[in-house]
Formats: C-alpha cells, structure tokens, sequence
C-alpha cells in the first residue's frame, strides 16, 4: 500500500504554522493584511508629509529668537530650582525651544536626509551648550549654591524616567504629525528637557561631579528616548525614506541597542533607590523595637554610601534607655537585615510634662498657621507666573483653602492648555482649590460616531467628543458665561442632557434632524 502523498502548497503550510490549524493561520493573516490596509489608508495614508517635514524643519533652524528662548528658559529653570520652586520650573519648561531640533532629529533619521540631520544636531548642541553656560554663570554669581530638593531630584534618573520619555515622545510625535499642536503643552511639561541642563550648570559651576553627571545622564535619556521614539513614530506613518532595505534593518537595530543601553543603568539605579527606600521603612522599624515599644517617635537621617550605612536618629522616648546598648543591638539587627555594615548614632529625647506638652502644640499650631500664610502666598505667586498677572490678582481664601486667578491669553495656548494647567498646579497643592479661569477662548466642537448593537445602530460620542465635553463644561465653570449649541436636532438634544445633568445650561439652536457634529460657542447674546 503506497503512503498518501502530500501536496507542496500543504507541506509550506504546515512549516510555516507548526501545531497551528491552518484556518487560525488564514484568521490571523486576514486581521493582519486588514489592519494593513487600514492603516494604509485611514492612518499613514491621511497625512500630509510634505506639510509635516516642512514645519518641522523649519521650526529646526539656528535662529536668534531659538537662541533667545533657550536662554531666557534656561534662567527661568535654574532660578526656580535655586529657589526649589516646582511653578517656576514648570514655566521654564513651557518656554523651552529644544523640543524642537529633537523631534527634527527624530524625523530626518527617519527620512534619511542627512543635510537636515546636521542642522538640527547643530541647533540642539548650540543650544545645549549656550543653556548649560548660562545656568553655570548664573549659579557662580548666585549667593545661593545649595543643592534644593528640586535639584537632588533630577540626579538619579532611573528606568521610569525613560519609559516616561518615550510615552511623551509617543505623544508629541503623533501631535505633530496628526497636526495637534494643543498636546505639545503638556509634553512639554512631561519631557522636562531644560530643568536637566540647568541642574549640569549647577554641577558645573559648584564642581559638584555627582549633581553634574546625573542630570547629564537624565537629558541625555530624554533626548535619545524623544529623538528615536519620534524616529519610530515617522516610520510607522510611512514617512518616505532615502534609505535602503538593508540602512532601514541597520537603523532599527541601532535604535534598540541605543534603548537596551539606556534600559540597564536605569534599570539598576531604579534597583537601588527601591532598596534605600526600603531600608528606610527597615531602620525605622528596628529602631522602634530596640525601644522595646516606648519610643514614641522615631525620626532617622539616612546617608547610603558604598561602605557603611550612616544612620543618626532622634528618637522620642518615655524612657531614657542605655545609649551604647540601643545603638548596639540596632546596628546589630540592621546589619542582620540589609546585610550590609551599619553605623548608628541615636539621640533620646524624654517626652515633655503635660504643661510643656501644651506649650508644643500651642507653638506647632502657630506653626501651622505661619505655614498656611506661607503656603497661600506661594500658592498665589505660581498662579500669577502661570497666568501672566501681578500675584495682587489671585484671589486666595486661606480659610478654605481656595485659590483662584483669571489668566491672560497666553500666544498659542489652547482651553485644553489652560486646563492641563490647572490641574497640575493642583495636584502639587492637594489640600487646596485651585481654579484657572481661561480667557474666552473657542470651545471644541463634539462629534458622533455610529455605534452596531444587537439591536441596531446608535449614536454616540467619538473619544474626541467625550474629551471636548468635559473641556466645554470645565471652561463653562471657571467662565459662568452662557454657551450656544448648533448642529442636528438629536445631536444637540444628547449634548443638552449631558451637561445638564452635570448643572451646566445651554441654548439650543437646531439646523436640521438626526445627528452629527454640534458646534459649540459661547452665547455672547445673552
């Protein structure tokens, strides 16, 4: 009996999917060629290439108003983390220009234009430089020279640093690309290119080697992970390329290699500082039990070096116990538990009497509320430096805990902006209020999509028409003008309900039946 033959075409199919039944394997490239095409023509294909490379390189050039904004970002930056003022270093960020030859880096690798390449390296370097000189001069004729919390925390990148560069460059590239120019604010603030380079100043002009080369290490992740994230980004659009088969494979290779290089220090400095932070909580707690349960608080300074671990700890105490013991049988445990050599130096201090324990919280109360006075009036100079007014135009209700400021039109600032800026500024406050009222800006209009069901077709928001609703009724809130909506009698009708229900009325005006976009104003009539 001759065995049963096999056909070729089935022999390749089968080699090419072992253990996978060929109806899955024909499933699978069928959702693959169409997302192919999908992407062909509703994604890449509705791009404007031509427009794209045309703006941004033009936006790459050397010119003396690029010059002028690196210096006048780069003055902002270093004042404000001289002065560890988080507002300050925001606003720094808004103005800095670099943002741009990076992302023309980015595209010209993609293309392989070579001659645009070179001017936006010679724009990035130029301007790197001239910010870093600039920090450095302003800091060695700054009385101030102490290292701020805001500067200490641009020292140690680690691997979420990255990860938070490549999604902002993910982000900025398809702004750019898609024609979304609004985004670019908050990546803006996200990348956080020139608070890095003031902090190199700071390095350079103290010869602080440590400070420099973390905040060195930090910009240049952040510039790699933006400059190839957008290299990706162009690519994926199908950005036409000069480049061969071969210069395209070699190119990807490079990127990768350029991240997993990137990845691995910033994989191992994440490591540590998740192990100090650990042994913080670990001494803390062993100290708490040499006290053998009388140690009412316990308030340890920490130093981790490559030898020793330095440990000098306050500890308040209902009972004064042996010194040379405590710190013994501490350093003892420790080292038994980090498994390294532990140094501890520890400070007891008896709780107070009834009557002096009244009078330390009479003077912490005072305290707190020399720190609230101190607090609102921080609190109202970011708002005025945000919004562009003197800080006597915030109003500030310190009792409860609210702060409001009517903003100037800031060039090229969008409602979306206004918005990214308010809630930023209020998640550094989270015990406060903070309201940014935005100039009278267009509204966004809200577009429909049609949604299958099992029971037919319906109507509903696009993502696009979701965000633009809640930015409508966040702008009518801080305005308190009226708003108009125009557009399909059902459209206009879900739009009405929606804000409705969120205490938000508008007048109607309907331009025919069934749905599609609403257009949204403000009703300056009224």
């Amino acid at each position: 009996m001759q065995p049963e033959s096999k056909s070729p075409e089935a022999g390749k199919a089968s080699a090419a999917t072992p253990g996978l039944p060929s109806s899955h394997t024909a499933s699978l490239m069928h959702v693959w060629d169409a997302f192919k095409t999908w992407w062909r023509t509703e994604a890449s294909g509705t791009v404007d290439q031509a427009a794209v490379i045309a703006k941004r390189r033009a936006e790459c050039a050397l010119t003396g108003r690029y010059l002028l904004m690196v210096t006048m970002s780069a003055g902002i930056a270093i004042l404000g983390l001289l002065l560890s003022s988080p507002a300050v270093v925001i606003g720094a960020m808004l103005l800095s220009p670099l943002m741009d030859p990076i992302m023309g880096v980015g595209f010209s690798l993609a293309i392989g234009d070579y001659k645009w390449l070179r001017q936006s390296v010679k724009s990035l370097a130029i301007g790197t430089g001239f910010a870093i000189v600039f920090c450095a001069l302003v800091v060695f004729l700054s009385p101030l020279q102490n290292v701020t919390s805001e500067i200490a925390a641009r020292t140690r990148p680690n691997l979420f640093d990255l990860l938070v560069a490549i999604f902002s460059a993910i982000a900025g590239a398809y702004a750019m690309i898609r024609g979304r120019e609004g985004t670019i604010v908050g990546v803006a603030i996200a990348t956080a290119l020139m608070p890095p380079l003031a902090v190199v100043g700071f390095g350079l002009a103290t010869f602080n080697w440590t400070v420099f080369s973390g905040a060195l290490l930090l910009f240049v992740t952040n510039l790699t992970a933006i400059a190839l994230t957008a290299t990706a980004m162009a690519r994926a659009y199908g950005f036409s390329s000069s480049l061969s088969e071969r210069g395209s494979q070699l190119q990807s290779a490079g990127m990768l290699i350029a991240f997993v290089v990137l990845a691995v220090p910033l994989g191992l400095s994440l490591q540590t500082i998740a192990w100090e932070t650990q042994a913080q909580r670990v001494i803390r707690d062993e100290i708490s039990t040499v006290f053998e349960g009388k140690a009412e608080d316990v308030d340890p300074k920490v130093e981790f070096s490559t030898g020793a671990v330095q440990v000098s700890a306050t500890v308040y105490t209902n009972e004064l116990f042996d010194r040379a013991k405590v710190e013994s049988n501490a350093a003892r445990q420790l080292e038994s538990r980090l498994g390294r050599p532990v140094s501890v130096t520890i400070l007891q201090i008896q709780s107070a009497d009834a009557r002096e324990a009244e009078l330390a919280q009479l003077g912490e109360s005072r305290k707190r509320e020399a720190e609230s006075l101190e607090t609102a009036g921080v609190i109202a100079e970011r708002l005025a430096l945000l919004a562009g007014v003197p800080a006597d135009q915030v109003t500030v209700d310190r009792d409860n805990r609210r702060a409001m400021v009517r903003a100037r039109p800031l060039d090229g600032a969008s409602l979306a902006a206004y918005a990214e800026l308010e809630r930023r500024i209020d998640a550094t406050e989270p015990a406060w209020d903070i309201r940014f009222e935005p100039p009278p800006l267009a509204l966004p209009n809200i577009t429909f999509q049609e949604v299958k069901t099992d029971v037919g077709v319906s109507n509903t928001f696009t993502s696009e028409g979701r965000k633009a609703l809640a930015l409508v009724e966040w702008a009518q809130r801080r305005k308190g003008l009226p708003i108009l909506l125009t557009g399909p009698a059902d459209a206009v009708e879900q739009v009405r309900k929606v804000l409705a229900e969120d205490d938000v009325t508008a007048t109607v005006e309907e331009t025919g039946s069934g749905y599609g976009t609403v257009r949204v104003a403000w009703d300056m009539e009224q």
